[in-house]
């Protein structure tokens, strides 16, 4: 029975992790390609994302418990792959950071618009996130767990209450809009929807190195949220269409996220506040998590020591610089995300692990429990993948095509 229990709590500890604001972006960036190509997409990257899950799990039984993403890549790769992942790492947590900040401005602006009447400045939405949460920040995890178990409460019901109240809206004709030509603006987002790996270290040791166990975590609770997504992308793109005001290409140029849109499109109704508090619940459990993540980063690799003075630094470096990025950049929402899923994710999470199982594999000799199948070919492929990910999304930036 218990290990029951751990089987479930890991997958909910997967798929909480794997859910979270970058879901808000999908609708918006997947849109101008259509359903179909999305659905390809969603798939192609759960494939790729949970392959390399499994390879993650494999390092991190060879290596035992209380080891992170960059002590993997020391043991495998050397010294490169530490300083790639180290650097790898902390880009990808202070982009997640600014987008969420993006994210909630809008939220937060509406919120007030709707109980005052009065209409700030969006730049003006991300403070109150910033000083109520770096609050809870600053005062350390026990105090960010409580909180987190209240809005992934409020996240899970407003989803579910949104998806039965947002059905009857869907039109199936907007549905059939495809076009494939704009399937690469979604590839650099979507990576930042299907990445959990940072959480398998602690799910090895959480079960004891069970391999069974550990296998059917990651692969059930990486099921969930491909369900979860593409059930939000049938909702979203069924309800907003392509063109006109708060439609999706607008939504896309002016970097909005799924549920404002939706909002918009519904006007005052019930079901727009539905996707206002969706999308406010889905922003600040992702904020919370990731802040916390940087804020003990920043402290273990600057050896910051948790004073009240260290604190209150700490909550500086971790929030001021994406306050910066947010007022230079008004679409900061969906470009960090962008940056944050094509160097970071793919990088850390696509890249890496192929990487780091070759070395172990095939130069050092490493044998453990778990050996995912595939062998060089899949490998092979799989850094593949990561390179024209990387390499499409640089030419992309550059405006090569």
């Amino acid at each position: 029975m218990m290990i029951k229990n751990k089987v479930i709590g890991g997958v909910l500890l997967v798929s909480g992790t794997t859910i979270g604001a970058g879901m808000l972006a999908l609708p918006v960036v997947t849109g101008l390609a259509g359903f179909a190509p999305t659905l390809v997409l969603f798939l192609l990257y759960w494939v790729y994302m949970t392959y390399t899950a499994f390879l993650i799990l494999e390092v991190n039984l060879w290596l035992g418990e209380n080891i992170n993403m960059i002590t993997m890549a020391h043991r495998t790769i050397g010294k490169v792959g530490e300083a790639v992942s180290w650097i790898t790492y902390l880009f990808l947590l202070y982009l997640l950071t600014t987008a969420y900040l993006a994210g909630g401005a809008p939220v937060v602006v509406n919120c007030v618009e709707m109980m005052t009447g009065l209409t700030i400045p969006e730049w003006a939405g991300a403070l109150p996130l910033l000083l109520i949460f770096g609050f809870f920040v600053y005062e350390g995890t026990k105090y960010v767990d409580l909180l987190n178990r209240l809005l992934m409460l409020g996240l899970v019901i407003a989803y579910s209450a949104m998806t039965l109240l947002m059905a009857p809206h869907v039109d199936t004709h907007l549905l059939s809009y495809a076009n494939w030509g704009n399937f690469w603006l979604a590839v650099s987002v979507a990576a930042t929807s299907f990445g959990f790996h940072i959480i398998i270290p602690t799910l090895t040791t959480y079960m004891h190195h069970n391999t069974a166990k550990l296998k059917k975590v990651i692969l059930i609770g990486s099921i969930i949220p491909l369900i979860v997504y593409i059930l939000w992308e049938m909702i979203t793109l069924g309800v907003v269409p392509i063109e006109g005001p708060y439609g999706i290409r607008e939504g896309f140029q002016e970097g909005a996220n799924g549920a404002t849109l939706l909002s918009e499109q519904l006007g005052g109704s019930f079901v727009s506040v539905i996707a206002q508090m969706f999308s406010f619940f889905a922003i600040v459990t992702s904020f919370l998590g990731v802040t916390l993540s940087l804020s003990d980063f920043l402290a273990d690799g600057l050896h910051i020591k948790k004073t009240h003075l260290g604190r209150f630094f700490l909550v500086a470096l971790t929030f001021v610089p994406p306050l910066f990025f947010i007022l230079m950049s008004p679409r900061a929402f969906l470009s960090a995300l962008e940056y944050a899923g094509a160097f970071g994710v793919v990088i850390l999470l696509g890249l890496m692990p192929p990487l780091m199982v070759w070395a172990g594999r095939y130069r050092k000799g490493f044998k453990g429990s778990f050996t995912v199948p595939g062998g060089k070919p899949a490998l092979a492929a799989a850094i593949v993948v990561s390179l024209i990910v990387i390499l499409g999304e640089a030419a992309n930036k550059l405006g090569v095509f």
